[in-house]
């Protein structure tokens, strides 16, 4: 039996004009395997990244890499899920801009009751990125509280998370942000200091916050435009996590600048790796729902867009005109 869904596509890489919508059949899930009725879906950079072929994959390509929805239907060997569940995730493949999908049951969470369809599908992939940077992705010594932190694109979707959460842990998180507005909101979710980097050198007001010091871990985005630095900001054994490359790739990094700065550590996470089994998709989420329903965290969501207008989403979140979290609705 089929179901029928529309479902956004490219048939090749390039800009938001590439992205069509079309009309689909969903067949029954497999082994390990549900379908999913989604009433909202995440947008995050990650997607233009895939519209781009910055991140290759087969075409013709659905996009998308969250939603939150109702379980329709359940494959052999998934126990965790069942009919008519609540739920949300951030997962591999990509596909999530659609009506309803199959897809691998193992990255997707039962949703708490005190959690909305609308923040679910908005969290996920951001919330989970946010676990697993400041609790996992952390420099030597561990964060503890007082610690300085930089944390790139404050005002963006996995941003105001991170202002926070950082709170929460009682970081004291320098974030920075391309206008006033946005570093205001930053302040507001939780920042402790703001850096609006159209108009103030980023590094030395860095070095100003933490009385030359620096801090002992950049969280960076952003990519190319800050990579450099981002590294100049850090104390000696300092970690730099770059996670995103909005501003394009970052360049062949000579090694001994790691030493010459002091002793510095680089690394490239992804969700995904993190995510990989289970067991510890559950764990992460388990922390980010904790800290939902908590309220130390509040999902922001600041821009709604239907899901025939994905094009326009994807000019917005390109020319950096949105805050917090993106969504479609569907």
């Amino acid at each position: 039996m089929t179901h029928s869904s529309r479902a956004i596509r490219i048939q090749a890489y390039g800009g938001p004009e590439q992205l069509e919508l079309v009309h689909t059949e969903v067949g029954e899930p497999g082994p390990g395997e549900i379908r999913i009725r989604h009433h909202a879906v995440g947008l995050n950079y990650i997607d233009v990244y895939q519209r781009t072929g910055l991140y290759g994959n087969p075409l013709p390509l659905a996009l998308g890499m969250e939603g939150a929805g109702v379980v329709e239907a359940v494959g052999e060997g998934v126990s965790h899920l069942q009919v008519g569940d609540r739920a949300a995730y951030a997962s591999q493949p990509p596909g999530s801009y659609c009506e309803r999908r199959v897809m691998p049951a193992k990255c997707v969470c039962k949703l708490p009751d005190a959690i909305s369809f609308d923040e679910g599908a908005a969290m996920m992939l951001k919330g989970l990125t946010t676990q697993y940077l400041l609790r996992q992705t952390q420099p030597q010594g561990g964060l503890k509280a007082g610690d300085f932190i930089l944390f790139h694109a404050a005002a963006g979707g996995v941003g105001l998370i991170a202002c926070q959460w950082a709170k929460a842990m009682g970081l004291q998180m320098i974030g920075t942000a391309g206008s006033d507005d946005k570093c205001a909101l930053a302040r507001e979710l939780g920042a402790s200091h703001t850096i609006n980097y159209r108009s103030e050198d980023f590094v030395a007001r860095v070095k100003a916050i933490t009385g030359g010091q620096g801090v002992k871990a950049v969280y960076d985005s952003v990519g190319a435009d800050t990579f450099m630095k981002s590294l100049d900001c850090l104390q000696p054994f300092g970690l730099l996590a770059t996670y995103g490359n909005a501003s394009g790739k970052v360049p062949p990094l000579d090694i001994g600048v790691l030493a010459a700065k002091g002793s510095l550590y680089v690394t490239r996470p992804t969700l995904f790796t993190h995510i990989a089994t289970r067991e510890r998709t559950q764990a992460m989420a388990d922390d980010l729902f904790a800290m939902v329903t908590s309220g130390q965290v509040k999902i922001r969501i600041d821009q709604r867009y239907k899901l025939e207008d994905v094009a326009q989403a994807h000019r917005d979140l390109e020319a950096r005109k949105t805050t917090g979290c993106t969504i479609l609705t569907v």
